[in-house]
Parts: structure tokens; sequence; C-alpha cells
């Protein structure tokens, strides 16, 4: 899995770098959790200047794809609780600690992809797709409401039990068993309301205003790979997100 690199590209060339590097990543030269080369052998192998292949590091690093530890080296990502938390759970309590979720799955169903999910997921109308529904409870009160949509060909054996058996979290599972390591989301809000199931799920009244957050979770080079939409019930909780973090 030896790339080469293109130079005759306009962009800089730690950008080629970064491309290769993420190119090989998504080919699983190197499993989530393991060390990266040295700085100097893959500058070696890229035949680049140590100061480049920096660079290029540095904005996987930035993007969430790699992390530094010190004196120990450069890692791939790995999905757990505290990536979890710190990345990609931003429903934190008005008062108190920031608290990681119980999930209970409500439903895992088997369907087709409507035109605007298949816009969404870059695939075809009609393709097979998995329906999941999950509660997210919060001090063991239902606060989030998770209906989540993938395309099936990227989980093909994915089952509700293997879904409700996992022991980490939803996207250490997408990492472990399937290969997908989920870098980055992007995420819509905007208000609702709740109607009558909603409402009985979530412990509030008909009606009552929610917080409806529209996610997109995207793996390399950009492609996605899960649609989810949350209703939150912000009678105690809130959306916080601090992007230096």
């Amino acid at each position: 899995m030896n790339q080469v690199l293109d130079r005759a590209v306009a962009a800089p060339l730690y950008k080629e770098v970064k491309r290769v590097l993420t190119q090989s990543l998504a080919q699983g030269e190197w499993q989530p959790g393991e060390a990266l080369p040295s700085e100097a052998r893959l500058a070696q192998r890229y035949g680049v200047s140590i100061g480049t292949l920096r660079k290029a590091i540095d904005e996987l690093v930035a993007e969430g794809v790699v992390v530094r530890r010190q004196g120990s080296g450069t890692f791939i990502a790995s999905h757990g609780a505290n990536r979890l938390m710190f990345h990609f759970f931003h429903v934190v309590p008005r008062e108190g600690d920031k608290q990681y979720p119980r999930t209970t799955t409500l439903a895992f169903r088997r369907g087709r992809a409507d035109g605007a999910q298949a816009a969404r997921l870059g695939i075809s109308v009609g393709d097979p797709v998995l329906r999941i529904r999950n509660l997210l409870s919060l001090a063991d009160k239902p606060v989030i409401l998770d209906d989540m949509v993938l395309p099936q060909r990227l989980f093909p054996d994915l089952s509700e039990r293997i879904l409700t058996a996992r022991d980490n979290t939803i996207y250490h599972l997408y990492q472990a068993r399937y290969g997908i390591n989920v870098l980055r989301t992007a995420e819509r809000l905007r208000a609702s309301l709740a109607d009558a199931e909603v409402a009985k799920l979530l412990g509030v009244r008909k009606g009552a205003p929610l917080l409806a957050i529209d996610r997109v979770a995207y793996t390399y080079h950009n492609a996605p790979i899960e649609l989810r939409r949350s209703l939150v019930n912000t009678a105690e909780h809130e959306y916080f997100s601090d992007i230096g973090k």
C-alpha cells in the first residue's frame, strides 16, 4: 500500500502527503490504536522533508484522525467512551457535570432509502438501509430519542443482537467490526414539537418543545456513513459544543 505522491498537483506538497497518508489509513494499512511509523521513516517513504511530513500529520491531528502521545508517538484514533463524550456527544445538564448516556434500542428494521436519505448518504433511491431507534437516558431519565439510517452495504451483517451486545460505543462498533472510522459529524439544529409517540417515550406532554439535531457522520474522504435525527428534551439539558477541545 505504498502510494506515490503526485508532485504535479498545484496544492502544497504537504497536502499531497496528507492525501496519500489518508488513503493508506482508509485501506487499513494501520489499525485503530496502532502507532504510525516515525516521522523520519514516513518522510523517507514519501521522499519529503520532516517539516513537510509534520505539516501533514498536524492536519490529521487537528481533524481527529490521529492523536499524538507525548513521548510515545502518533497513533490512529480509536473510538471509545472518552472520544464519544468529548467529540461527538453535545447534550449536557444545565447544572452539573457531563454524563455518559445509557442507550436502549427500541427498534431495528431493514428498509429502503427514500430520496432525501439517498442524497445525503450518497446512495441510490431504494438501496437497502438499516433503521435504528435508540432512547438515550441521562441520570436514569429519558432525554434523547435517536433515529438512525445506515447504508446496509457498509454494515452487511449488522443485526439487533450485534448492536445491543456491543461493549463499547456504536462508533467503536463501526470501527472494530466494519473498519469504518467516523472522523467528523455535521449537525443542523432547529426547534421541534413532540408528537404523541415521542412525548410518551421522552416522558413529556404532547406538543412540548424539543431540540431537533440532524447529523451526518463522515469517514475518510468525506464519505457519509450515517444519518441521525436526535430529539432532545431540553427541560433540564442543553446543547453545548466546545470546538477548541
